[in-house]
């Protein structure tokens, strides 16, 4: 009965566990049922089911979507192991950072799932209670994911991109992955982001806005406040990259314009949020190019201190901690 094509419907509980692994399974989870590796030599030989990788079968002969590709992924590991890095990530919503390789972790020593397109990383520190369920699947948390992708980043500015981007998008906070940094121990980029962590925490949200406090730092300008909450003309509440509050009243607050600024919808909804800021003439408002903060800075640093006074570092007022969004 189990080589028949009405298999799904036959063998009781299979198609419960096809749906509930988007239509893939084990060998071990097939014979639990009563499937024998000969009835599933007979559907696969029938056109019918197929092998995604020697342990898993798929049941059926169509392309695997992306969360059943993650379920064939973390089927294949040995015991305890889960999807890691930019994959759990983007299965907890990280937006921005896709890479269509899978990958997955496991303990040091294991014997690696032979899947493909599969990224396999042995870790000294994986143990099987790092893992959590996320819809249905094993991964790790994202603080842990975010510092092992910001660790394997060959490319340091990536590693700060990726960190930035998940406390901005409300994934995890600076100092929850502050902790998963130490817990890492001797990783690769450990110091910078170390450094990241504490802009990030100081209010900077984007790379861009980490660039520029640095900036700040190298020309020996004072450090601006981060995300600084306005309210607009139409009552509703804006968030502006930097500000200086100067000591005579006056306010400095500038708009770092990353690529994507550029878009022309991005570029449009830019131009209005700033025009329904409320006028006020001891407020001035400048907008830069990230990229000029890397690539002419000389030329930035001009125009800041022009703004701020010819006696910047008197005339600015103590930083005050950063008004912060609620997650």
């Amino acid at each position: 009965m189990t080589g028949r094509a009405t298999a799904l419907d036959d063998v009781t509980g299979l198609r419960a566990l096809a749906d509930r692994q988007h239509g893939v399974c084990t060998r071990d989870q097939l014979h639990s049922l009563g499937v024998s590796r000969h009835h599933v030599r007979n559907q696969v030989a029938a056109r019918r089911w197929r092998l995604v990788c020697p342990d898993v079968v798929a049941l059926h002969r169509g392309p695997l979507d992306r969360i059943a590709a993650m379920w064939a992924a973390a089927l294949a590991c040995p015991p305890g192991g889960v999807l890691g890095a930019w994959t759990a990530l983007e299965l907890a919503g990280l937006d921005g950072w896709y890479r269509q390789e899978l990958h997955v972790v496991i303990a040091r020593g294991q014997r690696p799932p032979g899947a493909t397109g599969v990224v396999v990383h042995e870790s000294r520190r994986h143990v099987p209670t790092d893992g959590v369920l996320l819809r249905g699947l094993p991964v790790h948390p994202v603080d842990r994911a975010a510092v092992d992708a910001a660790a394997w980043s060959r490319s340091s500015r990536t590693a700060v991109g990726l960190l930035a981007a998940v406390v901005q998008q409300g994934l995890s906070t600076a100092d929850r992955l502050g902790s998963a940094l130490e817990l890492a121990g001797k990783v690769r980029h450990r110091r910078l982001l170390a450094h990241c962590l504490a802009d990030i925490d100081g209010g900077s949200q984007s790379l861009a806005e980490i660039d520029f406090v640095r900036f700040c730092r190298d020309h020996d300008l004072p450090e601006p406040r981060r995300q600084v909450r306005r309210q607009d003309s139409r009552g509703r509440w804006r968030y502006l990259d930097v500000e200086w509050q100067l000591a005579d009243g006056r306010t400095v607050a500038v708009e770092i314009d990353g690529i994507g600024h550029m878009e022309a919808t991005r570029w449009y909804d830019d131009l209005l949020r700033s025009a329904e800021l409320p006028h006020d003439e001891r407020r001035t408002l400048i907008r830069l190019p990230a990229t000029a903060v890397r690539i002419d800075g000389a030329r930035v640093a001009r125009i800041l201190r022009r703004h701020l006074g010819p006696h910047h570092e008197r005339s600015v007022r103590p930083t005050a901690r950063p008004s912060t969004r609620n997650a």
